[in-house]
């Protein structure tokens, strides 16, 4: 099983810590947050990680190497100029027909293995990892028709669900993506659902943190702490 993991981002949302440190290399404790992540994906039986590298990629490399001081072969894919979050998969060699993409700043407790079984049981050309969220407003929300309040609430809790970062994709789906042009997922995935391909999720409720903030960061290392990596 491969994974891809994506980081050649800037992290602009952390600037200017991100001027020195590319975020995948922020430390949890005292492990990187990728390197939880290649010690997650190593225990759940994946047998090769390609690590999609841009903003600052040497920093990346000098530090993971050839990923035998992790139990897991790593090869790297650099990008030239930003191609976005799925514009490098068009540019990885060799890759095997399924195969799990996840950002490098991720932390979840995903079982990353019941994931990638639900995706090739499902036949589908992409699954999406998704995590329910609620967003209390802080405002009386109205149903209005014709001018008039049909209904009122107040401050109500809007429940939706939230996608992780994390995929398994099916190698035809890459067809969809463009050359050498920066292309994202979410257009991915928009592609996918105007071409009617089988595009499904699989529902986590563990941990997961999206790390776009100092204060998102040390929330994260005050969770993770109780958590053992070797």
């Amino acid at each position: 099983m491969q994974t891809i993991i994506l980081a050649g981002g800037k992290g602009s949302r952390l600037d200017p810590y991100t001027r020195i440190l590319p975020k995948p290399l922020f430390p949890i404790g005292d492990k990187p947050i990728a390197a939880i992540l290649v010690h997650q994906l190593q225990s759940a039986g994946f047998d090769e990680i390609i690590m999609c590298l841009g903003y600052l990629s040497e920093l990346m490399r000098l530090y993971f190497q050839d990923g035998s001081q992790f139990g897991v072969p790593i090869r790297y894919s650099v990008e030239t100029d930003p191609l976005g979050t799925a514009g490098p998969l068009k540019i990885v060699n060799d890759l095997e027909d399924d195969f799990l993409v996840i950002n490098g700043d991720e932390l979840t407790t995903l079982n990353f293995r019941a994931l990638y079984k639900h995706h090739i049981a499902m036949q589908a050309d992409m699954t999406v990892a998704i995590h329910k969220k609620a967003v209390c407003s802080s405002f009386g929300v109205l149903d209005v028709k014709d001018g008039k309040v049909t209904a009122y609430e107040e401050k109500p809790t809007l429940n939706y669900w939230a996608s992780m970062g994390i995929y398994v994709i099916n190698k035809r789906v890459l067809s969809l993506i463009p050359d050498n042009k920066s292309f994202d997922m979410p257009e991915l995935v928009q592609q996918l659902l105007s071409e009617h391909a089988q595009v499904v999720c699989f529902e986590s409720q563990d941990l997961w943190f999206d790390i776009g903030t100092m204060a998102d960061l040390e929330k994260a290392k005050e969770e993770f702490k109780q958590l053992k990596f070797p």
